[in-house]
């Protein structure tokens, strides 16, 4: 699990810069990246984001409110 915690992470960041770069300067990272908004590789960046976002909200219920990201004790 700590894995998928450390990737929903990064994944989570990179969504959340795509959307400051996006509010500030009008800018959309991903959709620079792969030549479109609705290109085949946006689409499956923004969906990683999404199931991300939703796994680090789940993932406390799962494991009794603990995010496991370091060592287990």
């Amino acid at each position: 699990m700590r894995i998928i915690n450390i990737i929903s992470y990064i994944l989570v960041l990179l969504g959340a810069l795509n959307w400051g770069l996006f509010g500030f300067f009008g800018f959309n990272l991903v959709s620079y990246v792969f030549a479109g908004a609705r290109s085949a590789g946006s689409v499956i960046v923004y969906t990683l984001i999404a199931l991300a976002a939703i796994w680090l909200i789940i993932s406390p219920f799962i494991t009794r409110g603990r995010l496991v990201m370091g060592e287990e004790d």
